[in-house]
């Protein structure tokens, strides 16, 4: 299984990135999928989830509201749109999915991908 994420790089404060992540080697219909981020000298935290059929996002209260995720079964892949960016979401962020739900703790994830670089300069 891999899960590829992408579309990382150098924002000014107050801008806009689109992260994706492309899976292969799992039935991604039938899979949760999640971003989550880890910022330089932190532990990482949970960005934002959603569930196999679309029935069920949740966000960190921290992104609530600036950043989007979403799916597409056909493509195999998730996005998150983030807007109105600020020097707090620089980070690594990396994608993740589960087979039954992203545990906002990040616990028992079946796979992580490898993480894209955000940076956010003030």
């Amino acid at each position: 299984v891999q899960l590829q994420a992408s579309g990382g790089g150098l924002v000014q404060a107050g801008g806009s990135l689109r992260l994706s992540c492309a899976a292969s080697e799992l039935t991604f219909n039938n899979y949760a999928m999640g971003w989550f981020r880890q910022a330089p000298g932190k532990e990482r935290e949970f960005v934002a989830a959603t569930s196999w059929n679309w029935d069920n996002t949740y966000y960190a209260d921290s992104v609530k509201g600036r950043f989007t995720i979403s799916r597409d079964n056909a493509k195999n892949a998730v996005y998150l749109q983030m807007d109105s960016l600020e020097p707090e979401d620089t980070a690594v962020y990396y994608c993740a999915a589960d087979r039954y739900r992203i545990s906002p703790h990040g616990s028992d994830i079946d796979y992580w991908g490898k993480g894209t670089l955000v940076t956010v300069s003030s």
